[in-house]
């Protein structure tokens, strides 16, 4: 079977539907299991935190950036999935010489909806991923009709600590952002980028979020930002994988939203 991957590459699969399959990406883990596939499933990240029984028992094989190489070869899988962003380059075209590898680009809702479509077609479990695509529309056409605090807001999104990180276009998070009616501020810089406070000021954001991942902010950072920024600025902690998992955790951030700021 021939497929064609998020960046037009082809990927013949020898064995369909494949029956070991090595996940690169947290949330391709999650959508994995969600479609029945925990028993295929040979390895995963160290960062595949999700669900907590697969982090427990399954084989790691290093992080997304730091692939342990030897051990995939010996897992001996057949499929690799993973994610233009999170995995290395020459990481992906050493595993490629042995092994078929997918890889996904995520920047969009759209795309994270193909992404579904296109893995239950690569494991032969459309059914379930047409339910799960239903699920997560069904959510966020519920939500249309909601209040909540963040609707409408204007809003910085941070992702890292010293230096502070901004998330601007062209990312997954700025696509769901918009999605759900949250103006980014930082929309005219390009992907992930520097902010200093000063600059925070002059965006004048109605609220800066900060998520609990790549960095975990916590509450003694979201005070020492309020500090800086003089209280002028309401500032949020806020759950990162509502928001920059695409997959099955896309659906909750709907219901999330509803009870951020109350």
């Amino acid at each position: 079977m021939v497929f064609t991957d998020h960046l037009n590459r082809q990927v013949v699969l020898k064995k369909f539907p494949p029956e070991r399959i090595i996940s690169l990406v947290p949330s391709i883990t999650e959508l994995l299991v969600e479609l029945g596939l925990e028993n295929n499933l040979i390895g995963i990240t160290k960062f595949c935190i999700h669900p907590e029984r697969v982090f427990r028992t399954k084989e790691r094989i290093g992080g997304t950036k730091n692939l342990n190489i030897e051990k995939i070869k010996h897992l001996q899988p057949d499929l690799i999935i993973g994610n233009k962003e999170e995995n290395v380059k020459e990481q992906i075209e050493e595993l490629e010489k042995h092994f078929p590898v997918w890889m996904s680009d995520v920047k969009t809702y759209e795309d994270a909806l193909k992404l579904i479509k296109d893995i239950g077609e690569l494991t032969n479990t459309q059914e379930k991923a047409f339910e799960i695509i239903d699920e997560i529309e069904q959510a966020y056409k519920n939500l249309e009709n909601c209040d909540y605090y963040l609707k409408n807001k204007k809003a910085i999104y941070l992702i890292w600590y010293q230096p502070y990180i901004a998330v601007g276009n062209n990312t997954f998070i700025h696509s769901m952002m918009n999605k759900v009616k949250i103006s980014n501020a930082a929309s005219h810089k390009e992907r992930y980028f520097e902010i200093s406070t000063e600059e925070m000021k002059q965006l004048q954001p109605d609220v800066i979020l900060l998520s609990s991942e790549p960095f975990p902010f916590k509450e003694k950072h979201q005070e020492e930002l309020k500090q800086i920024l003089n209280n002028q600025i309401k500032v949020i902690l806020v759950d990162g994988e509502v928001f920059s998992w695409y997959g099955v955790r896309m659906k909750y951030l709907p219901e999330y939203l509803l009870k951020i700021g109350m």
